[in-house]
């Protein structure tokens, strides 16, 4: 089933044009100006306007390779976790614009989740879920209800492939198709292989000479629509250069092909630095309530690598010769809500009076041990949590995703004897920064380490508040309850703390801390876009 080989001459002949005007913006980037959000929870950017528009993201932050599935009204949509659990947080819609969280369906940590698959077959629901672990693998969850209970993951024993897809073919075969091109068939009941892995397709190349960080065909997204299989696939690269990650397009009559690429292939590519939003792909299309049709895949935004992929939102128009072509342009302007559909409250409060513990939906504990979810509990309106470690890089903190420019977060904290606490900015183990105490002194991390220790004239209690202006970061404390404040003699600049620099394709994420021994106690969490 090997099948066609390389896009049109004349695709190639426009990408030759347009990689040359890629290579003469290579160096320059020039953010254009904030456009105006509207703002929400905690008055954090929405891509709702009020007046049946938009402007992307369609959600902030770190929400990369979304996997979306409609079902009936409702449309659910999940993202990689990566090491963040609860992970595999499911967000639920009614209109495609506006979004709520909803559970956490995976709580075991089984290794860093990269792009999964979210499928409805039979009634149930699947995620089928890539894992970079010792050895690498694909796990199967399964659910007779979108909010669980998830059954425990599953290994398939696929140690070469990531970025599933679950298709169905004409003749009621089940299927995942892999990255580079393969497929492999599954049992009728969707947990488990009945076939070796095949390869079936040769996506199209770019022209040698762009700006890509690589080949990597991935990604594969599988729709039927008008008599036709489309497969959509990744190539270029997930990051690295902003004109890397393209969309391409094939089609089939058949899920067992032949496969032929679309000549109008790639469907979306950043082009220059100068755009709005970089290294876009990792499409999948989608009906809306009104049967318009849409893409939704993410990209990185202009400027701040630090918020990690974003998810984005364009409209599709298909066209007579049975192929679709992205109408948003660069995404950086509104565009037209699709009709129909009932508006959720879009987002969620990151303020927390810790009324509840929400691990999953808000919190998650990076890369954390089995027992992790023991540390935290609330009590009479605080989140105490058990110390871990030594620092922040062994301590696995609670994080949030904050998708802002800037913002800042602020929070009382208690200490218990021998503990160490603080608020951060954290990347991972290795890249981070924030400010800690323990009864003594303060804590300064910097690039990862600890890089001072003056003397706290506070105690074991104090209000300590983090901003983080567009990646310059400054830090005040209070120790009469957040009715004065002083500014802290350290300031930072994040904008290096991302992917390009660390690797792990992961975001700078507001985190809490606690290592040493005993217990801290967190209050009163206040969170603020700006």
């Amino acid at each position: 089933m090997r099948i066609s080989r390389r896009g049109a001459f004349g695709a190639a002949l426009a990408g030759w044009a347009a990689s040359r005007a890629t290579r003469a913006e290579a160096t320059r980037i020039a953010p254009a100006a904030a456009p105006e959000w509207r703002r929400g929870l905690d008055n954090q950017r929405i891509a709702d306007l009020g007046n049946g528009r938009f402007l992307n993201p369609l959600l902030a932050g770190d929400r990369p390779d979304p996997a979306i599935l409609k079902d009936g009204a409702d449309y659910y949509m999940t993202f990689s976790s990566f090491d963040s659990y609860p992970g595999l947080t499911i967000w639920h819609s009614r209109d495609l614009v506006n979004w709520q969280p909803r559970t956490a369906a995976l709580t075991r940590n089984i290794g860093s989740v990269w792009a999964v698959s979210l499928e409805k077959h039979g009634g149930r629901y699947f995620l089928y879920v890539p894992v970079k672990a010792k050895p690498n693998d694909i796990y199967v969850l399964a659910a007779d209800h979108i909010d669980g209970p998830w059954s425990d993951p599953v290994p398939l024993g696929l140690h070469a492939h990531i970025d599933p897809c679950h298709a169905v073919g004409e003749d009621g075969s089940r299927w995942l198709f892999l990255s580079g091109g393969d497929r492999v068939r599954l049992a009728a009941d969707g947990l488990s292989l009945a076939g070796p892995v095949e390869h079936v397709y040769d996506p199209w190349r770019y022209p040698e000479d762009w700006v890509v960080e690589g080949f990597s065909p991935e990604g594969p997204k599988i729709h039927r629509h008008g008599g036709w299989f489309y497969m959509i696939t990744a190539v270029g690269g997930t990051a690295g250069p902003p004109t890397g990650h393209m969309v391409i397009a094939a089609r089939s009559r058949s899920i067992h092909g032949p496969w032929e690429n679309c000549p109008a292939n790639p469907l979306v590519r950043t082009t220059t630095s100068t755009e709005k939003w970089w290294s876009r792909g990792h499409a999948s299309l989608v009906e809306a309530p009104d049967g318009s049709w849409w893409s939704v895949y993410h990209g990185f935004e202009n400027g701040y690598w630090t918020l990690g992929r974003q998810a984005l939102l364009d409209p599709i128009e298909w066209t007579a010769d049975g192929w679709f072509r992205m109408k948003g342009g660069d995404l950086s302007r509104p565009l037209a809500k699709p009709r129909g559909g009932e508006a959720l409250p879009h987002g969620q409060r990151l303020s927390d009076s810790f009324e509840r513990l929400e691990l999953g939906n808000k919190w998650n504990f990076f890369r954390p041990s089995p027992d992790e979810a023991s540390r935290a509990r609330v009590a009479d309106g605080a989140l105490i949590l058990t110390a871990r470690g030594t620092a922040p890089g062994d301590s696995s903190p609670l994080m949030l995703i904050a998708g802002d420019q800037a913002y800042q977060f602020e929070c009382d904290v208690e200490l218990g004897a021998g503990t160490t606490a603080g608020l951060l900015l954290f990347y991972d183990d290795q890249l981070y920064c924030g400010l800690g105490f323990d009864e003594k002194r303060f804590v300064t991390h910097q690039y990862g380490m600890e890089r001072g220790r003056p003397a706290n004239p506070h105690g074991r209690r104090m209000h300590i508040r983090v901003t983080n202006d567009r990646h310059i970061v400054s830090f005040h404390t209070s120790g009469d309850g957040g009715a004065t404040w002083k500014r802290f003699d350290r300031g930072m600049e994040v904008s290096g703390y991302h992917h390009n620099v660390r690797g792990g394709f992961l975001m700078l994420r507001p985190a809490l801390y606690a290592a040493g021994g005993g217990e801290a106690r967190f209050q009163d969490f206040r969170f603020r876009a700006l």
